[in-house]
């Protein structure tokens, strides 16, 4: 992977999505695709073929967890970082939400001037470079 260009956004919620859409693509000049629930993102995330996933945790359905495992049993996607969004940031459920599989955890609210960083940061992290 070269570059961070192409977002794989997970959130039910649609105020949350736009904020988080606008903050990656205006801010950020990211290709974001929103997905409003981890059974769209099964279904599109391939055709995508994002270089970073967020994911909500807590959505109606297949929650973020379930999201991530799934993702994880595709071949094109099992090397893809992935970041989890959540309000639930104590550190026990940020080291449970880590322990399945993602690099990193971003807290709820996010700060839409500063997100786009944050995401590149991360994903920087993970794929070793900086």
């Amino acid at each position: 992977m070269s570059s961070l260009e192409r977002i794989l956004y997970v959130e039910d919620d649609p105020d949350i999505q736009t904020v988080a859409t606008l903050a990656l693509e205006v801010v950020g000049g990211f290709n974001v695709k929103v997905c409003a629930s981890g059974e769209q993102a099964l279904e599109e995330a391939e055709a995508f073929a994002p270089d970073m996933i967020l994911l909500d945790v807590m959505m109606p359905g297949m929650d973020g967890p379930s999201t991530l495992a799934a993702l994880r049993q595709r071949s094109s996607l099992e090397e893809v970082p992935i970041a989890f969004m959540t309000a639930k940031v104590q550190p026990h459920e940020v080291d449970q939400l880590i322990a399945l599989g993602a690099e990193s955890v971003i807290a709820k609210p996010f700060d839409p001037m500063t997100l786009a960083n944050q995401v590149r940061t991360l994903w920087e992290q993970a794929c070793g470079k900086s």
